[in-house]
C-alpha cells in the first residue's frame, strides 16, 4: 500500500516547471522513462485539482447563470483532462 503526501500547490507548480526545463537530452532511457512517470503523474494530479476546483465553483455559485456557466466551464476542463488520461 502507498502512502500519500500532501505538499503546497505552490511546491506543486514549482516542481512541474523545473522539470519542464530540464534538458535530458543524452540521459539514460531508464532516467528519461522515470521522469516521464514523474512529470505526468504530477500533471495528471494538477488537472485534477484544477477540475475539483471548477467543480466547487458549480457548488457555490450565486445564482443560477454563474451556475451554469460554471457547469458548462467544469465539463469543458473534464472533457479535457479526460483526453489527457
Amino acid at each position: 500500500m502507498e502512502k500519500e503526501v500532501k505538499i503546497p500547490l505552490s511546491l506543486l507548480s514549482q516542481t512541474i516547471s523545473l522539470l519542464e526545463h530540464w534538458n535530458l537530452d543524452g540521459y539514460d532511457p531508464a532516467i528519461l522513462c522515470d521522469y516521464d512517470n514523474v512529470y505526468m503523474a504530477f500533471l495528471k494530479k494538477r488537472r485534477s485539482l484544477e477540475l475539483r476546483k471548477a467543480y466547487s465553483k458549480i457548488i457555490f455559485a450565486e445564482d443560477e447563470d454563474t451556475r451554469f456557466e460554471a457547469r458548462m466551464q467544469y465539463l469543458q476542463q473534464k472533457r479535457e483532462n479526460d483526453i489527457f488520461s
